[in-house]
């Protein structure tokens, strides 16, 4: 089998598989906090401090906004490879370095401050710079032709999500079958 690369560059606002990817990742810990706040409150939030808790999150959700577009021009910049012993994501160069320099701020930050929950998600978000999975560790694969998209399942905390380009599409789903197909 032949290399397939491809890159593409892809909307954080406007793709549904990023935006369930962001709903899950920040609205859970998030959600959890402020029905914490809420419930240490006693549910009286504006008489409270939970007020200024409650600014401070916002704050932060719009903070990232504008980081987001700022730095990343609003798009998130995939590269993919399959090959005979898997597929790869891997982020853009370009991209690649605006992460190493924020993930690398981020541990610094953390360290200096002793928050190492921060300094441990900077050292975690630039270990997820390759993501890697074999062709045997394949759990499960949807395919969503109509957004050129296939999400690839493999262990427990292995997910990647192929944005194809409407000239690959078919090629890359027929790709992952023929694979599958060999492994059964």
């Amino acid at each position: 089998m032949n290399q397939i690369k491809w890159e593409k560059k892809v909307s954080f606002f406007k793709n549904p598989f990023i935006l369930k990817g962001l709903g899950i990742s920040i609205g859970i810990p998030f959600g959890l906090l402020i029905l914490v706040i809420i419930v240490l409150s006693g549910g009286n939030i504006m008489d409270s401090d939970a007020k200024h808790a409650f600014f401070m999150i916002g704050l932060l959700f719009v903070f990232t906004y504008f980081i987001i577009i700022i730095v990343y021009r609003g798009k998130y910049a995939p590269g993919f490879i399959i090959n005979n012993d898997g597929i790869i994501n891997y982020t853009q160069a370009t991209q690649g370095k605006k992460n190493r320099i924020i993930n690398t701020l981020s541990v610094i930050i953390g360290l200096f401050s002793r928050n190492f929950a921060v300094s441990g998600a900077g050292l975690l978000a630039q270990s997820k710079q390759v993501e890697k999975i074999k062709w045997k560790d394949i759990r499960k694969v949807k395919y969503y032709p109509k957004q050129y998209t296939i999400l690839v399942h493999g262990g427990f905390t292995q997910k990647i999500a192929l944005f194809c380009t409407e000239d690959n599409y078919a090629l890359i789903e027929n790709t992952i079958k023929e694979k599958m197909n060999q492994l059964i």
